[in-house]
């Protein structure tokens, strides 16, 4: 099957081809595990305004999509080339903290969560073309992973968030997973 040409507006999101079953899939993902959340959940947005839930819910959307969209060859390969929309890229991501925010919960440890997970992807991410690159990315996101579970009093849906929002950030997007970035640094 022959890839899409996606819009300039969403190249940030999809990069510039993509197969529809990519898309389907990175849609599916992120809308399943977001409904899956809150119908587990229901706390996650009791006695909130509609508008926060809303809110939330869409940034919890994006993180789970992004997660399994920056795997994709075609997200991977728009960022290779472009240095300062990758740094931008991690940089932006203050995701975590606007859903701790908005749900009213977890806000200290979405900022440790954030922090640690935005330094790690701009060490990972200056390790490109680098052998060590995937092994630091991995032991980063090790560290991450096993101590986040580990924090008192954090609610289940915060840590599944964490967890996906790492993820995204720290291994899906920062790793070159296809050695493109490589290919352009040397041309």
């Amino acid at each position: 099957m022959k890839p899409l040409k996606i819009p300039s507006f969403l190249h940030d999101v999809l990069g510039e081809k993509q197969s529809l079953i990519a898309i389907l899939s990175i849609l599916l993902f992120g809308g399943l595990l977001t409904a899956a959340l809150y119908v587990s959940f229901p706390e996650l947005t009791a006695g909130l305004p509609f508008w926060r839930s809303v809110l939330a819910l869409l940034l919890v959307f994006d993180i789970f999509s992004g997660c399994l969209a920056n795997f994709t060859a075609s997200t991977s390969n728009f960022y290779a080339s472009r240095k300062i929309n990758r740094a931008v890229f991690i940089a932006i991501h203050v995701h975590i903290v606007a859903v701790s925010l908005l749900l009213d919960t977890a806000v200290v440890y979405a900022v440790s969560v954030w922090l640690y997970t935005i330094v790690g992807a701009f060490i990972v991410n200056a390790l490109i073309g680098k052998h060590t690159q995937l092994f630091v990315a991995g032991l980063l996101l090790s560290i991450g992973m096993g101590v986040m579970p580990m924090l008192p009093h954090l609610e289940p849906y915060m840590l599944i968030i964490f967890l996906l929002f790492m993820l995204k950030v720290l291994f899906s997007f920062a790793v070159d997973h296809y050695g493109k970035a490589l290919q352009h640094s040397d041309s």
